[in-house]
């Protein structure tokens, strides 16, 4: 009995040590799995970033088209209306407040804004703007230049007659002041620095304005312009760096971001060399465990097997192993508890027979990428068939052990969310709609404006019910209530499919026209909302009449949302003082960005 317990004592202390082995294998495969997975998130947020920032270099180049659509320019030199009407423009302008000039076919200044304070002809930053648009592009952006102590760039778009180039409307920012600027500043982190370089690595702008017009370290500048995220690791001094470039900008600019590479590592490497040694630490208290209790670890070991065979035929999540080919070739018995399959109906099928035809691209392909990382580990949500052919969600993590042999294929474990999805789908629909009309709420009208007044003018159009509280109170509030439902449906009806109509309040609604800065167009749909509220309701064998005053505000792209809805309410309120619905006549006319009262 001595000779077994101490076989089993050696025997333990082997295993002990082996597995010791394997976590530390696991751990340093874990960390490079981690490391993969930083690095590819890092590159989705600069490019996400960059993108960002691309849009904003071509919405500068947007509001010079701006210009020419509102101002005929008579390409004269020295001619004092140009510069009247360049001067006044960028006083106007959220971009060019440095100044306007106009440019023959050649880029010769023909009239300029401002007298002083412009880049020389021969700067070289000119060049890239002006070899864009030579090559016929609809704009030209310049590299960074310096004059006086300011940081500028330069923004060019083609004037044309008859698809005839005559000239170039050129705006010039001084950087430190643009929307770009503002925005990287927002993005600053006492972790990591964030620029937009031009071409030759010269800062046009960045999270810390001290450093605006400097110049990026070489190996940093010597990766600029390539397309795709690069990551670009060099030192400062003695301090290792790592950089990560994205250069799918405008005009060959490159959007950086710079960090120390301890701090790009982060906490997962500190956390690996403390499992590390907290294996190491297992590892020598189990041996010595082991070399005490002998046998008794054993029967301790064989007692935990089979509590976890137990736990494992009970268990109410799915198991399944695939093989290379996503054929299932195990399948834990929960899958009749939970799918309605019988015990081994599974093996031999393809997953995809039971993946949702909505859901098989996203499974094929990240089943494709787990297969070609040795140490990977995938997570997704799909729906799953069960036996009634009923599709049920659920939350699947996938790790990719066909290098292990007593597997050998992809590891699946898999939970049904289906009742804690549905109740989060409640929920945030719940949470952004009105629950008498099942129209979107004040939260969500506000969270649509504010979306489309980034890139695209919208008419807000108030509306207040006329005669609503006699109604209340001479009926009742559920005859209230049914008519608040039949005053949605009616508005419903009168709105573009891209048009957001919501209750914002009792009796008072707001429509949001996106893309809208006519005032024909608004005042049609005021003047068609007022029609069909006109119009008598039908409610519990009565006849019920009320009316509306609107409220009507063009804004124009990046007005403030909620300066947008104060207007549109004082409209209303104007109209509502001055006799609502009742008040004969039509309201004053106005350009975008202001408001009028719609009767």
């Amino acid at each position: 009995m001595r000779l077994r317990n101490w076989i089993a004592v050696v025997v333990s202390v082997l295993l002990l040590a082996a597995a010791g082995v394997v976590g530390f294998l696991v751990n340093r495969s874990a960390l490079r799995a981690a490391d993969a997975v930083h690095r590819a998130d890092s590159s989705a947020l600069g490019a996400n970033n960059g993108t960002l920032t691309g849009q904003l270099q071509v919405n500068s180049a947007s509001e010079l088209s701006e210009i020419l659509a509102e101002h005929v320019l008579h390409l004269g030199r020295d001619s004092a209306a140009d510069r009247t009407i360049l001067a006044a423009a960028a006083l106007k302008s959220t971009t060019f407040q440095y100044g306007l000039l106009t440019t023959d076919r050649d880029g010769n200044v023909l009239t300029a804004g401002r007298a002083t304070g412009l880049p020389p002809a021969g700067d070289p930053g000119w060049e890239p703007m002006k070899a864009q648009l030579r090559a016929g592009g609809p704009a030209g952006f310049s590299d960074v230049m310096t004059v006086d102590g300011a940081v500028l760039a330069a923004v060019a778009v083609p004037i044309t007659a008859n698809d005839s180039v005559l000239g170039y409307l050129v705006g010039i920012n001084e950087v430190s002041r643009t929307s770009l600027q503002s925005y990287l500043v927002r993005l600053s982190s006492g972790a990591h620095e964030t620029f937009v370089v031009d071409r030759t690595g010269r800062v046009g702008a960045s999270s810390d304005a001290g450093r605006l017009g400097a110049t990026l370290d070489p190996a940093v500048r010597a990766r600029l312009g390539a397309d795709g995220v690069q990551f670009v690791e060099y030192h400062s001094g003695k301090t290792p760096m790592i950089a990560i470039v994205y250069g799918g900008l405008t005009s060959d600019w490159s959007y950086v971001r710079t960090q120390t590479r301890s701090s790009f590592d982060g906490v997962v490497h500190d956390r690996s060399q403390t499992l590390n040694l907290t294996l190491l630490a297992m590892l020598l208290i189990g041996v010595a465990g082991i070399s005490v209790l002998g046998y008794r670890t054993q029967v301790q070991r064989r007692r935990a097997d089979e509590r976890f065979q137990a736990l494992f035929q009970h268990a109410p999540d799915l198991v399944s192993v695939l093989d290379g080919r996503g054929r299932i070739v195990f399948s834990s018995p929960s899958a009749y508890a939970v799918l309605g399959f019988t015990n081994g109906a599974l093996t031999g099928r393809s997953v995809f027979d039971l993946v949702h035809p909505e859901d098989q691209p996203e499974m094929r392909e990240r089943l494709a990428q787990l297969l070609d990382d040795p140490s990977g580990v995938i997570r997704l949500q799909c729906r799953i068939r069960s036996a009634d052919d009923k599709y049920r969600w659920f939350d699947f993590t996938a790790s990719n052990q066909m290098h292990n042999p007593a597997l050998d294929g992809v590891v699946i474990n898999a939970r049904d969310v289906s009742e804690n999805r549905a109740f989060q789908e409640r929920l945030a629909h719940e949470a952004q709609h009105d629950p008498l009309t099942g129209l979107p709420n004040r939260r969500r009208m506000q969270d649509a404006l504010d979306s489309s007044l980034r890139t695209a003018p919208v008419a807000v159009l108030f509306v207040d019910l006329d005669g609503f509280k006699p109604v209340n109170d001479a009926y009742g509030h559920e005859v209230g209530d049914e008519l608040l439902r039949q005053v949605a449906d009616r508005l419903s009806a009168c709105v573009r499919s891209t048009d957001v109509l919501s209750r914002v309040g009792g009796d008072e609604f707001v429509v949001l026209m996106p893309g809208v800065l006519s005032e024909k167009d608004a005042t049609t749909m005021s003047g068609r909302i007022r029609y069909v509220l006109e119009l008598p309701f039908r409610i519990g064998g009565q006849e019920i009449r009320i009316g509306a005053s609107v409220g009507l505000h063009l804004a124009p792209a990046a007005e403030n949302p909620d300066a947008a809805l104060r207007a549109a309410d004082h409209a209303m309120y104007a109209v509502k003082h001055a006799g609502g619905s009742r008040r004969p006549g039509a309201a004053a006319t106005g350009r975008a960005g202001r408001h009028r009262a719609a009767d």
